[in-house]
């Protein structure tokens, strides 16, 4: 019996792929219409994300084999979706991030604020907290959490020897920053999720309650690090990818938008959200780990001075060891402030930008889309050398000049692009638009009439909870896909702004809190030994439902009087 199981649970990838289509054909055969057809492959496709019994790009690419095959779509018109303005956004984006990333520049920032901040115990962890959360605005949370736990383990590891031993040779080699295992010779110390953390010795006595400090720190800072990459995430368009899901259904569901979501307004909206979310993450990963000493916390204690240098001391060895800025660093750090100012000022809404001044279409809009700057700066880096241009001699055939390498070359890139993400963004937008080819986004939306009498801000609460529970066991970019369009189309049933419950929902997709397996940066730390699921569980949704404040920042008052070609004057302005 038991092997009969084992075999069960060995090949449940494929019997899931191979059963859950045949469960699920009485719903075309009992019910033979376009809306039923387009249920059955939105619900298979939702059950394969779940599960993950395929890849979810391979998963993302069913609507060009059914759509076209129960006469929803055609097929030329689902390619076509795979391929939008979003995607070429996303592509952009990511590389720019590779060009940080691959010159190392996100390390340099980050060791910088360090130094600035002080490692004092509240302070260190707002530091990490800050750092993380604004490199998560820019490049991937699971590269950002990949380098900043070493380091804060690093500096940790520094704070807990002096405390213990007394001394600290600086400079020495830290096992955590370098992401090396533990050495053999040493003893090691189980934790309850399989992992090892080095000793050197059992623990006396007394040392009993500098060890449960440390451990509580060392907690304090894995959480502080991974959640704090995901609140980043949302500040800014291209920061996660549920963002670029939101703008990508609301310009397919809604054409005649005038551009409502881009950069400039979804930063004037989520870039608050973002910063009181910080902000409450801070204070109560203090009180839940650190306890109600705030003297202590922010280092007036006795005995403290001596282990903050050490502590300081690592993080000043790292930031020596990066050297000055080079050539490319600079190149990079120039091309990323022009991007995201040419971001900002492309088409604010509360003024005129240069999008719509100098590239303009019969209607005074822009032409040039956010994604277009992204691939223009992009191109750019393709071009320029990473060295000043100089006679530089090869120095594998002497003799030769060698012209120093761009500062981004397309191996670099190819290694480092999640490719899937395009897909699985097109499998969403080919979802939505045969929903709204079969008329399933319409009939959905006339059986959820009766949630006209609840309170607004109630259902956007409610939507919250549900989005919030499901991206803590499935992918964020497969919630937001499953979910925006049917809260686009309830949304329209009852008289209520479809952005007023879709923002919400996109942020609390990327605010997966409470499990390893939620979101990358949680399994990162969570690898990386001293946690457990209950810690993780212990702080619980931090997200607040911005819905409270999103009336007065979208105008959203009505919807019903305003024009049905949703969004068709409505802009996000900040108040």
């Amino acid at each position: 019996m038991a092997t009969c199981w084992q075999a069960l649970w060995a090949y449940r990838s494929y019997l899931i792929v191979f059963l859950l289509p045949i469960l699920l054909l009485p719903l075309p055969i009992l019910i033979p219409s376009k809306e039923a057809y387009c249920a059955y492959t939105i619900i298979l496709m939702a059950l394969l994300w779940c599960t993950e019994a395929l890849p979810l790009a391979v998963t993302a690419l069913f609507p060009i084999v059914l759509f076209p095959m129960m006469g929803i779509v055609d097929a030329s018109e689902v390619a076509i979706e795979y391929l939008k303005d979003t995607n070429i956004l996303f592509v952009g984006g990511l590389l720019v991030a590779i060009a940080v990333e691959h010159w190392n520049l996100h390390k340099r920032i980050a060791l910088r604020v360090l130094l600035i901040v002080g490692v004092r115990p509240a302070l260190l962890i707002l530091g990490f907290m800050l750092v993380t959360a604004f490199l998560s605005m820019w490049i991937s949370n699971t590269a950002t959490s990949a380098m900043m736990v070493p380091i804060a383990h690093a500096v940790l590891n520094q704070l807990h020897s002096i405390q213990d031993n007394g001394d600290v040779e600086e400079g020495s080699n830290n096992p955590t920053f370098e992401l090396q295992e533990p050495s053999p010779q040493k003893e090691v110390t189980k934790l309850e999720n399989g992992q090892s953390l080095p000793v050197t010795s059992a623990p006396p006595e007394g040392r009993t309650h500098h060890s449960q400090e440390h451990l509580r720190i060392s907690q304090c800072l894995s959480l502080c690090v991974c959640y704090s990459a995901s609140i980043g995430g949302i500040a800014t368009l291209t920061g996660t990818t549920p963002n670029l899901v939101l703008q990508g259904q609301v310009n397919s569901l809604f054409p005649e938008n005038g551009n409502v979501v881009n950069f400039a307004s979804w930063f004037s909206f989520a870039f608050p959200t973002m910063i009181i979310l910080l902000l409450l993450a801070w204070l109560w990963l203090q009180i839940l780990f650190l306890g109600f000493n705030f003297r202590k916390n922010f280092g007036f204690g006795e005995n403290t001075k001596e282990r903050q240098q050490a502590a300081y001391g690592v993080i000043q060895t790292e930031h020596r060891l990066l050297g000055p800025m080079t050539f490319a660093e600079k190149a990079v750090s120039i091309l990323f402030v022009i991007l995201v100012l040419l971001w900002f000022t492309r088409e604010p809404g509360f003024f005129l930008g240069w999008g719509n001044v100098a590239f303009p279409n019969a209607k005074g809009e822009s032409m040039l889309s956010d994604g277009t700057v992204a691939i223009f700066i992009s191109i750019i880096m393709f071009i320029m050398p990473s060295k000043f241009p100089g006679l530089t001699q090869d120095p594998e055939n002497p003799g030769k000049l060698k012209a120093p390498p761009a500062l981004l070359d397309w191996k670099t890139v190819n290694q480092r692009m999640p490719w899937n993400i395009m897909l699985l963004l097109g499998g969403g937008y080919a979802l939505a638009k045969g929903s709204e080819r079969s008329g399933l986004s319409e009939w959905l939306g006339n059986k959820l009439t009766p949630l006209k009498s609840v309170p607004s801000p109630a259902i956007a609460f409610i939507l919250c909870l549900i989005v919030a529970t499901f991206t803590e066991c499935t992918s964020n970019v497969a919630t937001t896909t499953i979910f925006l369009p049917i809260l686009a189309s309830m949304a329209q049933a009852i008289c209520l702004h479809p952005l007023y419950v879709m923002l919400p929902c996109t942020l609390a997709a990327s605010l997966a809190f409470m499990l390893p397996v939620a979101t990358p940066p949680n399994a990162i730390v969570f690898s990386f030994g001293g946690l457990r699921v209950l810690d993780m569980e212990s702080i619980s949704e931090l997200w607040v439902p911005p819905s409270s404040w999103t009336w007065a920042m979208l105008g959203l008052n009505n919807f019903c009087s305003v024009s049905v070609p949703l969004l068709r004057s409505t802009r996000l302005e900040a108040t």
